[in-house]
């Protein structure tokens, strides 16, 4: 007999809007976690590790289905390979080293500039082209990332200098864009045989950069923040918000998925009201309803 958690687990899997937001939340407080990290654990270490715990974790649970996916796995290495790479190598590897040099704001106004990526690569490799719709709802989750970041005072935008972990950060999330949208080639085999597969080639091709900043001299500090961020980063970061990343590009697209980026400045700026003890100003209420209407513009006028 299907128990209650089965039957939500499955209800949830066809829950685009549901799963994104999931997504949204973890990277959020990934953000907020790898700014917090620096110092304490190297970028390059602290993908490895990522990628590491959670292959181990999951191909534990995993190897009968891979076996069974093999055929067609082996068949398709040369696209799962391209994925591995600019969706968890390239990524993770220049956005956590972007965030030892850049400021938080910063780093949030980067990462919301993936849904003008996701859209150029949409067009580019595929022909697709926004929606009236989308276009507004990408411009109006937009002014409230800028409205939640700036505190409401748009006159800060002129202070902002840009530094080398921007330009990290804004090749990261163009790579990224190219994984959300290369996702529609992903070859017929099971979305958790496609996640252990592509994290574990992932984190494959970053051993020789990792090595070579293991060479310099900078090493993970074995401390109470290095392991709580490590338990996050595998379980949360990786694990929980890819299956609902992929599953929920499957379901809607990369192009009306896009917007869900926005949310992540969103949940930055909570986790900082909740844990940092950061006051709850009317900008965050405005900045929220902004992004909220805008995500719900791109999706009701998708067509």
């Amino acid at each position: 007999m299907m128990t209650t958690v089965t039957r939500f687990g499955r209800w949830l899997y066809g829950q685009p809007y549901i799963l994104l937001s999931i997504t949204a939340m973890s990277w959020g407080g990934n953000i907020v976690l790898g700014r917090e990290a620096a110092g304490h654990i190297p970028p390059l270490a602290l993908a490895q590790t990522r990628w590491i715990g959670a292959f181990v974790v999951l191909v534990i649970f995993l190897w009968p289905r891979l076996k069974q996916d093999w055929p067609v796995i082996r068949q398709n290495i040369g696209i799962l390979l391209l994925l591995s790479f600019v969706g968890i190598t390239l990524y993770n590897s220049l956005a956590y080293e972007g965030l030892q040099f850049t400021q938080a704001i910063n780093g949030a106004l980067m990462q919301s500039t993936a849904p003008f990526w996701i859209a150029l690569w949409s067009l580019i490799l595929f022909g697709d082209r926004l929606t009236m719709g989308q276009i507004g709802g990408i411009v109006l989750s937009g002014a409230g990332v800028l409205t939640i970041i700036t505190g409401g005072d748009a006159s800060q935008l002129a202070n902002l200098s840009v530094n080398p972990g921007d330009i990290l950060l804004i090749i990261a999330m163009a790579s990224y864009a190219l994984y959300a949208c290369l996702l529609r080639k992903r070859p017929p085999i099971h979305p958790l045989s496609f996640l252990v597969l592509t994290i574990g080639l992932g984190g494959l091709m970053l051993l020789p950069a990792t090595a070579i900043e293991y060479a310099s001299g900078f090493t993970m500090q074995a401390d109470k923040q290095t392991i709580l961020s490590l338990i996050y980063v595998i379980l949360i970061a990786t694990i929980l918000a890819y299956i609902c990343f992929n599953r929920g590009v499957e379901l809607i697209g990369p192009n009306r998925a896009g917007p869900f980026f926005h949310l992540i400045p969103v949940t930055a700026s909570l986790l900082a009201i909740v844990f940092l003890g950061e006051t709850f100003h009317l900008f965050h209420a405005i900045g929220y309803g902004l992004i909220l209407g805008g995500i719900f513009l791109a999706q009701r006028f998708s067509s």
